[in-house]
């Protein structure tokens, strides 16, 4: 019983820590709109199981890069306030991740239209 409590509250943070990003990242909200509007394209083109699986695939690896890319932001804004060239490249890498995950979803979605 302690167990499924402790996994219940697990969700809840995960959850929660979503609603926020949601709510705070305007690239968040972009990409969680563009998500919506390729799998409507998918739904009214009656995408095959395999094209939605790639599709789905791909929108997961980006929102999943631009949570990560949010918490890192977080934490070195509060962990150091100070600005340094050092943290400034750390930030920018992690943009850039979101940013090649963003190129690759939508190369993936062109081939997938195809």
């Amino acid at each position: 019983m302690q167990a499924m409590r402790i996994f219940g509250l697990k969700f809840a943070v995960a959850f929660r820590g979503l609603g926020i990003s949601l709510r705070d990242q305007s690239s968040l909200q972009i990409h969680v709109l563009a998500s919506i509007v390729v799998l409507g394209i998918a739904t009214y083109l009656e995408f095959e199981w395999w094209r939605w699986a790639v599709l789905i695939l791909a929108i997961t690896v980006v929102i999943a890069a631009e949570l990560m890319n949010t918490a890192i932001e977080r934490l070195v804004r509060v962990l150091h306030a100070q600005r340094h060239p050092e943290i400034g490249d750390a930030l920018d890498t992690a943009a850039a991740a979101v940013l090649v995950t963003a190129i690759g979803a939508a190369a993936i979605g062109v081939l997938v239209l195809l």
